[in-house]
């Protein structure tokens, strides 16, 4: 699959999709946990996806509440590589699993069951 795009394609949507992913995880420690926390890992998404928050502050509604921030910045990434990237690649559709980081995830999650199973 990804010996159809170019190498610079796939960088970038690389880094688009671990941004994205990154600002979803730290969502999802949001529901559990405060910002102020002193759990490492919380602490290393915070301090990693602050500078996106506050690069998206002028295009954030004030009316989210701050926990769904993340969220909506991620959204604007989302957009871009399922939208704005095959767009600018001249690609009408690209189908199911579109995303090259995902579709590799899957593929590599796919041969480790397949390992387990057989």
């Amino acid at each position: 699959m990804t010996e159809a795009f170019p190498i610079w394609v796939l960088i970038a949507d690389y880094i688009m999709g671990v941004i994205m992913w990154t600002l979803i995880g730290r969502f999802g420690m949001s529901l559990f946990l405060r910002e102020d926390t002193p759990f490492f890992f919380a602490r290393f998404f915070i301090r990693v996806t602050n500078p996106l928050l506050h690069l998206f502050n002028p295009v954030t509604p004030k009316f989210l509440i701050r926990p769904l921030i993340p969220l909506y910045v991620a959204w604007f990434f989302f957009l871009i590589r399922f939208y704005l990237m095959p767009w600018a690649l001249g690609y009408t559709v690209m189908g199911m699993l579109s995303f090259p980081l995902e579709s590799e995830f899957a593929s590599a999650l796919n041969y480790f069951v397949g390992l387990l199973v057989n």
